[in-house]
């Protein structure tokens, strides 16, 4: 029992002489770390134990100054690194752009740009960014997208649609000189352009009929071909924009022999010969699709006719006066 009370009076004996111990032999020390401040105290005065111990890490290039017990942490500036597109941020002291791309095995080639003197003192913050520039030549096909055109037609059912002419897009051989950076597209400069297909217009009839309307049957137009209703096909090697007007027999100054001393027919056409021969065969409709002359053959002239311009021959005067004057897309036959 004695003994028992001897042990429990010497504890507080040995803690009391602990905490002299600690007193006497322990340091404590305050670190500023920018604006964080961190307080240690332990038995170890090693400036790197007393780090470790209060969990600050340091950078190769973090520089200490101690003073009594003040630890005081100044970091090493950090720029970010940008090569060919791909960021690091790096910790630098009394680096050039230059020595930092070095130290880090970063070797530039003759079409690698740098964003800043090689020679530049690099500061917190600060971005050094090397871009890889590469220009050069490139051919390519531009399209050249077709439009289309709605003609209201009365010979159709109302709401009906019939291609009469079919699309066709263009086509573009470009020459250009394109500038990557970083293997993207940031530039380029069309240099020579040449046209090797011309768009083609679609040409869509719009009925605008009743639907007890019997339907007049048109033709179809492809690519260097006509469908006729009559089922026929016709091929063409040319297209060409003409002022129509119409004739007939009985006008003044007409009679019912041509020219090229046929008789007039629905089919004749007075041309300039100048401008189209006699004998060539066409296919006129007029360019808004409002009306089709059909198969036609150039076999009569006049005075008026000249150039661009063709008179259509028609059985009557009423049919003349209702055609009027039109513009009309000639389609010259093989």
């Amino acid at each position: 029992m004695r003994r028992m009370l001897a042990v429990l009076l010497m504890i507080p004996v040995l803690f009391t002489a602990g905490v002299m111990v600690q007193s006497v032999f322990a340091a404590s020390f305050t670190i500023r770390d920018g604006g964080r401040v961190y307080s240690y105290t332990g038995f170890s005065r090693d400036t790197s134990a007393v780090l470790q111990g209060a969990g600050v890490a340091l950078d190769d290039r973090d520089q200490l100054i101690r003073d009594a017990g003040t630890i005081t942490v100044r970091r090493a500036p950090v720029v970010e690194v940008i090569w060919h597109g791909q960021s690091i941020s790096v910790s630098t002291r009394e680096e050039t752009a230059q020595a930092l791309l070095d130290r880090l095995g970063l070797s530039m080639e003759e079409a690698d740009v740098l964003n800043i003197p090689a020679r530049t003192l690099l500061s917190e913050g600060m971005v050094v960014r090397v871009d890889r520039v590469i220009s050069r030549e490139i051919c390519f096909t531009r399209c050249l997208p077709h439009e289309t055109e709605e003609l209201y037609c009365a010979a159709l059912p109302e709401g009906s649609r019939k291609v009469l002419v079919e699309g066709r897009d263009g086509a573009l051989k470009c020459r250009a000189w394109v500038t990557y950076i970083n293997g993207e597209e940031s530039a380029r400069q069309v240099l020579e352009e040449t046209m090797t297909c011309c768009p083609v217009t679609e040409m869509v009839a719009v009925g605008t009929g009743t639907t007890e309307t019997a339907p007049t049957p048109l033709p179809v137009i492809t690519d260097q071909e006509i469908l006729l209703p009559t089922g026929e096909r016709a091929r063409y090697n040319r297209v060409d924009y003409v002022r129509a007007t119409a004739y007939t027999h009985t006008d003044a100054g007409c009679t019912s022999t041509t020219a090229t001393g046929s008789r007039v027919h629905r089919g004749t056409v007075a041309v300039d010969p100048r401008y189209i021969p006699y004998g060539t065969r066409m296919f006129i409709m007029a360019s808004d699709g409002s009306y089709i002359y059909g198969l036609a053959e150039a076999e009569d002239c006049g005075g008026d006719i000249k150039g661009d311009r063709v008179d259509l021959y028609l059985p009557n005067y009423q049919e003349c006066m209702a055609f009027g004057r039109r513009r009309c897309t000639v389609y010259f036959l093989e």
